[in-house]
């Protein structure tokens, strides 16, 4: 139905409330679904890495912001490619736009290789400056350089997922991600812990594994991204209605192209450097609290990201929604999809805090046995959920900013708010109250990121015009 609706909104027909609901949300689920997948992931790793002991979670946990630094770089190289097929898409050009998909790959492809480059040059330093213990440098450095070889393949998934996503195909990102989280469960299943043999119907059953610990948490998780980067490229490029490869039209390179696409990206770059920097600024900050501290905030962390889900499904939903509707000239409907995107994000995202206050300690349960880990993570989650709504806002919007092609705007909100808000208040309060501080300096600054987020749309007005 979702593609129903959108031709429709491409063809210039007029669309209800009720249909432009119906849109957001059908688009939305597929994309939330992909976010529950790595959230799960996550999950998997934490909980598993977990049973290893504190040490082991703390090792992984010291680096964990530094993976989301760079990770987010390669995602952020492919945005602008992807706001361009959702433009193509939107105004009928799906020649331009599997034009796009080609120049579009190989330019992601090559500055993630770039990214991983970096990594692998720094890995073994890193965990010394970020203050690590000498104990868990050696796990956290390994665990660093697997996960740096696999950036290209992430920059793979990210790319062609949000090609796929921003020609109006939510469901198969949605659906690989899905199949890279249990490929996840089976190769860590194997590779962390060494042979066993358990009790099974009644028979002793061996079961071989590795015995590699974080190694092969990163290994495992590696080899599914892997897996996963594969199938994402097969589905653009050979099974995607619009966008797979047609015979006679060859791979151009239009330098002109490219740079123009990079100017969308070089900005939420800026902004993954910016809130990347910032992460590393804030293990920075809990290290000196001790392995306990960095494990239940590494795990916070983790079990805090379930909120993320439906925001940023919507958030993926909202740039295809609106990237479409601006290459299809509907501006007016482009500005009432933006801002019931961002109402569903807020409404969604508040449920899920409601969630998160009531399940912390059992998912904090389940991710570590460390009785001391648990008590803390627990406590600073429950600090934390009262943001979510004014968090979700600022995620759906930064969407509705990428489907405009505006991604200057959001890259300067979050500098302001990340580093003159969230640094200096976690810095200030983690002396006075520990990890509780960290997490209420966390707080206060999504507050304060979702309403100058919300007062940027209004002030700026950038989705108004006619249709």
């Amino acid at each position: 139905m979702n593609e129903l609706l959108l031709e429709k909104m491409r063809r210039g027909e007029a669309l209800t409330r009720k249909d432009q609901l119906i849109m957001v949300i059908l688009l939305s689920i597929p994309a939330i679904l992909a976010q529950v997948s790595s959230i799960i992931m996550e999950y998997i790793d934490a909980s598993m890495v977990g049973r290893l002991g504190a040490g082991a979670s703390a090792a992984v946990g010291l680096v964990s912001s530094t993976t989301w630094l760079t990770s987010g770089l390669c995602n952020a190289i492919g945005v602008g490619f992807t706001v361009q097929v959702a433009y193509r898409i939107g105004g009928s050009r799906p020649d331009k736009a599997r034009e796009t998909v080609k120049y579009g790959l190989i330019t992601s492809l090559v500055l993630s290789l770039c990214v991983m480059t970096v990594v692998l040059a720094v890995h073994r330093q890193l965990p010394g400056w970020l203050g690590g213990a000498k104990a868990i440098q050696k796990d956290a450095s390994s665990y660093f350089m697997i996960y740096g070889i696999t950036l290209p393949f992430l920059g793979i998934i990210y790319t062609a997922g949000g090609m796929l996503q921003c020609s109006g195909d939510m469901r198969t990102p949605s659906v690989l991600n899905v199949l890279m989280c249990i490929l996840d469960v089976i190769f860590n299943f194997f590779l962390i812990f060494p042979g066993r043999t358990t009790t099974f119907a009644g028979r002793n059953v061996y079961i071989p594994g590795a015995g590699l610990k974080v190694t092969g948490a990163a290994i495992g998780t590696s080899l599914a991204s892997i897996c996963c980067a594969l199938l994402m490229l097969g589905s653009l490029l050979i099974k995607s209605k619009d966008l797979h490869l047609r015979k006679g039209e060859g791979w151009v390179f239009p330098l002109n192209d490219i740079i123009r696409d990079l100017r969308v990206s070089l900005p939420v770059m800026a902004s993954s450097v910016i809130m990347g920097a910032a992460y590393v600024a804030g293990t920075y900050i809990v290290a000196p609290l001790g392995t306990i501290a960095i494990a239940a905030n590494s795990f916070a962390v983790t079990a805090e990201s379930i909120c993320y889900m439906p925001g940023y499904g919507i958030s993926a939903a909202a740039t295809t929604i609106v990237g479409q509707a601006k290459g299809a000239g509907r501006a007016k409907l482009m500005k009432r999809l933006g801002w019931l995107s961002i109402g569903l994000g807020m409404l969604a995202m508040g449920i899920m805090a409601v969630f998160l206050y009531l399940a912390a300690p059992g998912m904090m349960h389940m991710m570590t046995p460390d009785p001391a880990v648990r008590v803390a993570g627990s406590r600073v989650l429950r600090l934390i959920v009262y943001v979510e709504p004014l968090f979700g806002a600022s995620i759906v919007a930064e969407g509705v900013y990428r489907g405009l092609g505006k991604t200057r705007t959001p890259s300067i909100l979050i500098l302001i708010s990340m580093w003159f808000v969230r640094i200096p208040l976690a810095a200030f309060l983690a002396g006075r109250m520990g990890l509780d501080g960290v997490w209420l300096g966390q707080g206060l600054e999504l507050c304060f990121r979702g309403v100058i987020f919300l007062l940027a749309l209004v002030w700026a007005n950038r989705m108004s015009g006619s249709e």
